[in-house]
């Protein structure tokens, strides 16, 4: 009995063991199988959608194609500023006179080297406001302005309007030319004019100075200061005759008001032209103080 009893129990044990060992595999083995398959197959179902960064590519190089043809179908409008000069040129003419605006001084270099000191000039541009001829006014002439007017009424305006110009001038000067014709009535008068080495005369209001005495306002060198003579050092000595005629002769020099007078400097070479600016380089001084108005012919 004993010995089939453990028989019996050496049959049973084996059974319990190799039941376990036959499930394991078959439980590991099958996820393995599943996994692996999965794997396997993802990277092929996913293959084609590694073609699509191609496709967009070449979508992107076509968007790009067409954002760098856009450019060139934009290309006319750029050029119309240089329409807009090419309009400005023919609407400009050429004289001898211009007005401008005295900026102040500095000093350039040639290209020898030499420091040149020279005043700057705001030269225009300037617009023909009216044209005087012989038929009617009785002499050739063109009225030019300059500037532009802030303050301006009906009858101001309406003296512009004939000229087809859209805001008042604030400076008018007439200059004489034969060359006065109806048709140059709003035509622009730019620095173009003015070419470097020619010289220029510009004619503008002084500096004023207020009330001063004989030796500063007309140089006189003044009194004796030694050998008895007291309190005649800048004093302006005789002034005119005795019994006859009786009076101080007009045009006596004396103590006044000096400055303010219309000064006229001739032969001022034109060292530098900005045409972009409308800038005028001319050597050496010119009357006024800066920001004041000046006139120059050649």
């Amino acid at each position: 009995m004993f010995s089939e009893e453990k028989e019996d129990n050496l049959e049973e044990l084996p059974m319990e063991e190799t039941t376990p060992a036959e499930d394991a595999p078959a439980e590991e083995v099958a996820p393995l199988e599943e996994d692996s398959a999965e794997e396997e197959t993802t990277p092929a179902e996913e293959a084609p959608e590694e073609t699509t960064p191609a496709e967009e590519t070449e979508s992107n190089e076509e968007d790009s194609a067409a954002e760098e043809t856009t450019p060139a179908e934009e290309a006319p409008e750029e050029t119309t500023p240089a329409e807009e000069t090419e309009s400005n040129e023919e609407d400009s003419v050429i004289f001898d006179f211009i007005i401008g605006e005295k900026l102040g001084m500095t000093s350039i270099f040639l290209e020898n080297g030499a420091s040149m000191p020279c005043t700057v000039i705001e030269a225009g541009p300037c617009k023909i406001v009216q044209v005087k001829t012989d038929q009617k006014e009785g002499y050739s002439a063109l009225q030019v302005g300059f500037g532009k007017l802030k303050n301006s009424n009906k009858a101001i305006d309406g003296h512009f309007n004939k000229a087809e110009l859209k805001d008042s001038l604030k400076v008018l000067k007439e200059f004489k030319t034969s060359d006065a014709k109806p048709e140059l009535l709003g035509k622009e008068i730019s620095v173009n004019s003015f070419s470097e080495g020619e010289y220029v005369t510009v004619t503008g209001i002084s500096k004023g100075k207020g009330f001063a005495g004989h030796m500063k306002r007309h140089n006189f060198s003044g009194g004796r200061a030694s050998h008895g003579k007291n309190s005649v050092m800048r004093k302006a000595g005789s002034v005119g005759a005795g019994t006859w005629p009786g009076r101080v002769w007009p045009g006596t020099r004396m103590a006044g008001r000096m400055g303010g007078d219309k000064v006229t400097v001739e032969n001022l070479k034109v060292l530098k032209v900005d045409k972009e600016n409308n800038l005028l380089f001319v050597k050496g001084a010119i009357p006024g103080p800066s920001k004041s108005i000046v006139y120059i012919e050649k």
